[in-house]
């Protein structure tokens, strides 16, 4: 078989008139439609009109122009089916071996800020997805293009042997109900939110790849990195990388970690994070001053650690970021001086980051977890405590830098592993407790990281206690004040192991698992 006949109709017109023209060049007959019709035909390109096939106008706006058995005959008749063949001969109706169409862009449209529901949904294709799919069922007999970074593949092989190869038909089929599939997911996604349904019967999700992946969490494993199609602000996979190695899995998943703890302060702030941890974290009046609090966390597990600040970096901190090894930083922005000294470091991924939003007018998102046999389907955790949300349990009552220090640590150990039990002081992360078994072996952890910073610090439990050993645990370190959810049957032995410690206690009513 040879491609005779081409039916093409594109919305993203990139590269079809020089496609057009060296099929037009190869003997093949353009039929189009609408836009691209009246390009080719000003650029000088052979084409007829779907018209002249269906013999029927094109009406309604142009909502109905292909969806005409003239055109899905042609698709979808197998051609070495005699019964097939007898019936296009006697309606007189011939084949169409070649079909070039990409969609509505009904992603653009929905991601232009204000765009009315009525525009919405005037850019679903209906034409356009049907033809694809016609064409791509069809597959063994007919070629279909959606992506015109394939238009020179196609044309290679026609001018070689006058068709495409079984192989290549094969993988540009799997390409159009990839894409049909997506363009659908995303009209779904957009009805249902308009309909307040975000979580439907079904759950269909689409995301568009970023980069593959030399390998993902180990060497053994494949791996790749996708995005949301309307993906936007602040986040891993906007953000602009400026010198260093191309990110690997684990430097993706350090880095959204640290994002997310990070997205937490309005003051400046600088996350360490190490193995989705944060090792350390500070606030201060400026940027330098937070770094060398988060520095100072946990001088030896931010080494080979990931850095992520919510100030631009300038000289005087890039010197002292570049004096140690780190496999990334983040930051809205670098002064030059900043860029050029961390520059020099070969191997560093510097990734901007653009303006943060304040962490008050963050939006809960839609997060999906794989497990075997299916997934999860949860809102992110943007939850924020205010100083007034809290219950005072104990006869003393905060301090108010015990109450600073308190609501920092709260902050920060809801982005922890749990159980989890962090320390804060001084503006700055003293001690983490991640991912243990049980909560007093998180405290055990945080404290002897601590050492003598304990005394005086302020506690944070991620959940409640299940017992007053944790409390007792704090008051032998010098432990001055806890927050924690509260909710255990066992409240009252923790309250009153604090009020014979004179710690201060106080209940935020909600909790932070972090699994």
């Amino acid at each position: 078989m040879a491609i005779k006949r081409a039916l093409i109709s594109v919305s993203d017109k990139t590269g079809i008139v020089e496609f057009s023209r060296e099929l037009a060049k190869q003997g093949v007959q353009i039929i189009s439609t609408g836009g691209t019709f009246s390009l080719l035909e000003k650029e000088g390109v052979p084409v007829i009109g779907i018209s002249d096939v269906t013999g029927f106008p094109e009406i309604m706006d142009g909502r109905v122009k292909t969806l005409h058995p003239a055109v899905h005959s042609g698709l979808l008749a197998v051609r070495d089916n005699e019964e097939h063949r007898k019936s296009m001969e006697e309606l007189g109706l011939d084949y169409i071996d070649l079909v070039v169409v990409n969609l509505y862009p009904f992603k653009q449209t929905i991601a232009k800020p204000g765009v009315s529901y009525e525009e919405a949904i005037e850019n679903i294709d209906i034409g356009g997805p049907t033809m694809l799919r016609s064409a791509a069922k069809n597959h063994a007999f007919v070629t279909v293009v959606v992506d015109a970074g394939d238009y020179d593949a196609v044309l290679e092989e026609l001018k070689a042997g006058g068709d495409t190869t079984l192989e290549t038909r094969k993988r540009l089929a799997a390409k159009v109900f990839r894409h049909t599939g997506s363009y659908d997911a995303l009209i779904s996604d957009y009805l249902s939110k308009q309909t307040g349904e975000p979580l439907p019967e079904s759950y269909t999700v689409t995301y568009e790849k970023v980069q593959g992946l030399r390998y993902g969490e180990n060497p053994h494993q494949k791996a790749a990195f996708y995005k949301k199609p309307l993906a936007s602000g602040a986040n891993i996979t906007t953000a602009e990388q400026l010198h260093g190695k191309e990110l690997s899995y684990n430097n993706i998943n350090d880095a959204n970690a640290a994002l997310s703890i990070l997205k937490e302060f309005d003051e400046p702030a600088v996350v360490a994070v190490k193995h989705m941890n944060p090792c350390g974290v500070g606030i201060g009046a400026t940027i330098h001053e937070a770094y060398q609090k988060a520095y100072e966390a946990d001088p030896t597990s931010i080494f080979g650690g990931i850095v992520a600040a919510n100030r631009t970096l300038g000289a005087e901190t890039a010197e002292l970021l570049g004096a140690i090894f780190l496999e990334i930083i983040i930051a809205p922005d670098y002064t030059p001086e900043a860029l050029e000294i961390l520059s020099k470091k070969k191997n560093i991924r510097l990734l901007k980051l653009g303006e943060l939003k304040a962490a008050a007018e963050r939006e809960p998102e839609w997060l999906v977890t794989s497990v075997d046999g299916g997934m999860l389907v949860q809102e992110s955790d943007v939850h924020s405590l205010k100083e007034e949300d809290l219950q005072v349990v104990t006869d003393r009552k905060p301090t108010a830098e015990e109450m600073k220090q308190l609501l920092f640590g709260w902050k920060v150990v809801k982005h922890v592993k749990s159980n989890a039990i962090l320390l804060a002081k001084d503006d700055m992360t003293v001690g983490v407790g991640a991912g243990q078994m049980n909560r007093v072996g998180a405290a055990r952890i945080a404290i002897e990281q601590a050492g003598e910073k304990a005394v005086g610090a302020a506690l944070a439990s991620d959940a409640f206690f299940p017992m007053g050993d944790t409390v007792e645990l704090a008051a032998k370190a010098g432990i001055t004040a806890i927050i924690q959810p509260g909710g255990s049957i066992k409240d009252e032995e923790s309250i009153a192991a604090a009020n014979k410690a004179g710690i201060a206690m106080v209940f935020t009513n909600i909790r932070h698992f972090k699994h």
